[in-house]
């Protein structure tokens, strides 16, 4: 699917590496995937209903949306634009967020965040926030 757009998946489980890089306006339904460096690059994606299992999810994206997905796995979403999460719950997820501009819901715990760019994240609990970045303005929010 590299470099792809207009793509439409429900229903669909994936297992591989490196899958959907570059893609553009495309929409995700009800999916599993477990996969390493998914969604890089992308632009204009909307995941819903999903479950993502793997290392480094979606870095550099933008206008990318997670409604109601579980994350699983380390260092997601960092270095984006534009991100949204609504209602999604992040597991063994660490140093996410670096660099991001992003307004999220998480409504699990979530093992750190780190240096969010811009953006309000409100999440149930963060056990560790790191914010050794000046640049780093997002706000965290747990509770």
């Amino acid at each position: 699917m590299l470099r792809s757009s207009h793509l439409t998946f429900n229903y669909v489980n994936l297992i591989g590496k490196y899958s959907f890089q570059y893609i553009e306006d495309s929409v995700f339904s009800s999916c599993v995937f477990d996969t390493k460096d998914a969604f890089w690059h992308a632009k204009n994606i909307i995941i819903k209903d999903s479950v993502l299992k793997g290392e480094y999810l979606a870095w550099y994206c933008e206008n990318v949306t997670f409604d109601n997905c579980t994350i699983i796995g380390t260092q997601p979403l960092c270095y984006c634009k534009k991100l949204k999460l609504m209602n999604c719950r992040m597991i063994d997820c660490d140093l996410s967020f670096e660099k991001s501009e992003v307004e999220a819901t998480i409504t699990s715990s979530v093992t750190s965040i780190k240096n969010p760019y811009k953006g309000t994240i409100t999440v149930k609990e963060v056990d560790e926030l790191i914010m050794d970045d000046e640049h780093a303005k997002g706000v965290v929010i747990a509770g």
